[in-house]
């Protein structure tokens, strides 16, 4: 059986440092971790646990210049967990499908100081 590409965007390896935010019951979850790819309809990246299908969830990030063509742009994307798998060292790789986005006000860089990379707070 070969492969059928299913995407709709062309995607761009993208690592660049993402904040991740989605309710977990009543408890607001945040967490940084590291693009691997980026399209205008999603974003793939791996954190040490997985996010349940179909979750909502917001995710910051800083477009880089050969994406822009205009310099560093901060944008805040909604959207929802598309798919979720196990990668290897019990991580799950995760899909988001973005629905809306934002352009936000800034120097282009994402507020990232507070954690490290793949760091969930709970």
């Amino acid at each position: 059986m070969s492969f059928i590409e299913r995407r709709r965007a062309h995607r761009f390896e993208l690592q660049s440092p993402v904040i991740i935010r989605w309710k977990d019951g009543a408890q607001v979850r945040e967490a940084l971790t590291v693009s691997e790819d980026v399209s205008s309809n999603g974003i793939y990246f791996v954190l040490p646990e997985g996010i349940k299908d179909g979750t909502p969830v917001e995710v910051e990030m800083t477009l880089p210049n050969q994406i822009t063509l205009a310099g560093p742009v901060r944008v805040r994307c909604l959207g929802h967990i598309q798919r979720c798998e196990p990668t290897e060292g019990a991580k799950s790789g995760m899909a988001a499908a973005i629905e809306k986005y934002e352009f936000l006000p800034g120097s282009g860089e994402t507020p990232w100081a507070k954690g490290s990379p793949a760091k969930s707070n709970r």
